[in-house]
């Protein structure tokens, strides 16, 4: 078999394997959307239900204005969560949503930050992590063509490389 051929055939099986993973793309970040808007939302739920005990909690990691903060957290998480279900300025959501993981990350979780390179799977089991992870990939991919960001941008005729709607 020539070079030549070779070379064809491994490019040919590779813009598959692309096309293949593309299609891949908005029903993974559909998936991660729902279930970590779900997370995010029953998350934060739970700490406005009581906000003396996350408060409580905030005083005793030596977060300031502890009631102030859990109630911003409690508000990012529950009402983030519910952006990100719907794909409603779901990478807007994002960055609050990640702004409150890393403050959870270096507050309840410090040790584990330290330990980053030392202790990797602490990193990556903390509580923080995947919903960290959830966020990034948000912010960082969009939300997929199944969110109301894509139908925004479409009915706009907004250049998706331009936007913060981006599919």
């Amino acid at each position: 078999m020539k070079a030549s051929s070779i070379l064809t055939a491994a490019r040919s099986a590779h813009e598959k394997l692309i096309a293949g993973a593309d299609l891949a793309k908005s029903p993974l970040l559909l998936a991660v959307r729902l279930y970590w808007g779900w997370q995010f939302f029953t998350a934060g739920k739970g700490k406005l239900m009581d906000l003396p005990a996350t408060a409580s909690f905030f005083k005793e990691l030596g977060i300031p204005l502890p009631m102030f903060n859990a109630v911003v957290a409690s508000c990012t998480e529950c009402f983030g969560g519910l952006l990100l279900l719907m794909g409603l300025a779901s990478r807007l959501t994002a960055i609050p949503l990640l702004v409150t993981m890393i403050v959870a990350y270096l507050t309840a979780d410090m040790e584990v930050v330290k330990g980053i390179f030392s202790d990797p799977d602490a990193f990556v089991t903390a509580a923080p992590f995947l919903f960290l992870l959830s966020s990034l990939l948000v912010l960082v991919f969009g939300p997929g063509v199944v969110s109301i960001d894509h139908l925004l941008a479409r009915k706009f005729r907004a250049s998706p490389s331009a936007t913060l709607v981006e599919a």
